[in-house]
């Protein structure tokens, strides 16, 4: 069965917090419209809550929940029309002034500003410049040091939070980098702060599109841990496979010593690295593995490709790992049934046959179950019967 999202979840992706059928007229103008704003956050009260902190717990109430008169927001850099930025400004301050902004720590949410003309999703982060940082930290005067608010506006709320780590890390570059001079604002932060969707919501799109139905042999290389070389391609199409091997990769769902565990082992196997040779109109793959899984999921991607909705990928790549997760989970139930009763050993054959993944998750238990003699015996007996399978 073709693993697809159900048209109800489509349907929610495209149109976001409006409902009804609006958000399928509106789709290209939504995606192809994205916004940024940058300000300046200066904290009012840093030498007054210095001098008052030997009063006890009211300073620090206040310092939890500041009003706008403690602290300034100066536009640096935005692309949004006037009247909507300060729709946005007036936002970020309620936000300020709730004491719901942390330093580093991005957020999503959905705000309704008059351009674009609906509610729209929006990214926003309070973060310090990380040199002028090292040095605040040196002097001790971290409440001096200078920070900074960026907001990216683009898609649905839904979207924007599937991608929040990837935002998260796009910052991080922009806190190493920002310098305020003029000359480094206009060729450095500002066309940063404008490709901000391409380079940090559209990776998952491009990689789809370039790779087509080879799209499985990838995904059986992120799922598998399988080592992967990428040769005579652009510094963008490189990073692309690259963070789409990441986001489709099971790190963070399976315990840390598994997947370093499963590394090594893939490392030290026979097979060589999987090869992608950019040097053509299509990538070529060398020493590539796929298996039904990941085929079905290939079709799912290529399907959706014809929408051009990178947020729909992101779900449908999140569907993936989750029926990943659940199929590694079913299998370990069902072994250490078939540690006690020898038709749940007939179970699990079955199950590793018909689930379309068997080699990875038969891989993925071993390593888990390494240190338990009973269900490491049950993982051996599973290995020959799949092995008899393949060669008959």
């Amino acid at each position: 069965m073709l693993p697809a999202l159900p048209d109800g979840d489509e349907r929610e992706l495209e149109s976001s917090e409006e409902g009804g059928g609006a958000g399928e007229e509106r789709r290209p103008e939504r995606h192809g419209s994205t916004y940024h704003s940058l300000y300046a956050y200066r904290s009012g009260r840093s030498s007054q809550q210095g001098a008052d902190s030997g009063n006890g717990s009211p300073s620090s109430a206040a310092a939890e929940t500041p009003s706008s008169e403690d602290f300034s927001l100066s536009l640096l850099d935005t692309n949004l029309p006037a009247e909507a930025e300060t729709e946005l400004r007036s936002f970020i301050i309620k936000r300020l002034t709730k004491g719901a902004l942390f330093e580093g720590m991005g957020n999503v949410a959905s705000v309704g500003l008059s351009i674009p003309e609906y509610r729209v999703g929006c990214y926003y982060c309070r973060f310090q410049q990380e040199n002028l940082l090292e040095m605040a930290t040196v002097e001790s005067d971290t409440n001096n040091a200078p920070e900074y608010v960026v907001c990216f506006l683009g898609g649905s709320e839904k979207g924007l939070e599937l991608f929040r780590l990837e935002l998260d890390r796009y910052i991080q570059s922009l806190k190493i980098n920002l310098d305020l001079e003029q000359k480094t604002l206009e060729t450095y932060v500002n066309p940063y702060l404008r490709s901000w969707f391409e380079n940090a919501i559209c990776p998952i799109q491009r990689v789809v599109q370039l790779f087509q139905e080879k799209l499985a042999f990838l995904l059986h290389a992120a799922l598998s841990y399988t080592p992967v070389e990428v040769k005579n391609a652009a510094e963008r199409t490189e990073k692309d496979i690259s963070r789409f091997l990441a986001a489709a990769s099971l790190q963070g769902l399976v315990q840390e010593g598994t997947m370093t565990s499963l590394c090594i082992a893939m490392t030290e196997e026979q097979h060589k690295s999987m090869i992608i040779d950019c040097s053509g109109p299509q990538p070529q793959l060398h020493n590539a593995g796929s298996n039904r899984f990941c085929e079905d999921w290939m079709h799912a991607f290529v399907n959706g490709a014809e929408g051009g909705n990178p947020f729909l990928f992101r779900q449908i790549l999140e569907n993936f790992k989750l029926k990943a997760i659940q199929d590694i989970n079913n299998l370990k139930r069902f072994i250490r049934q078939a540690e006690m009763n020898h038709y749940a050993l007939f179970k699990c054959y079955m199950f590793l046959k018909n689930c379309g993944s068997g080699d990875i998750l038969l891989k993925i238990v071993k390593v888990e179950h390494a240190e338990m003699p009973e269900a490491r015996n049950v993982v051996t007996v599973l290995e020959e019967f799949m092995r008899e399978t393949s060669v008959a």
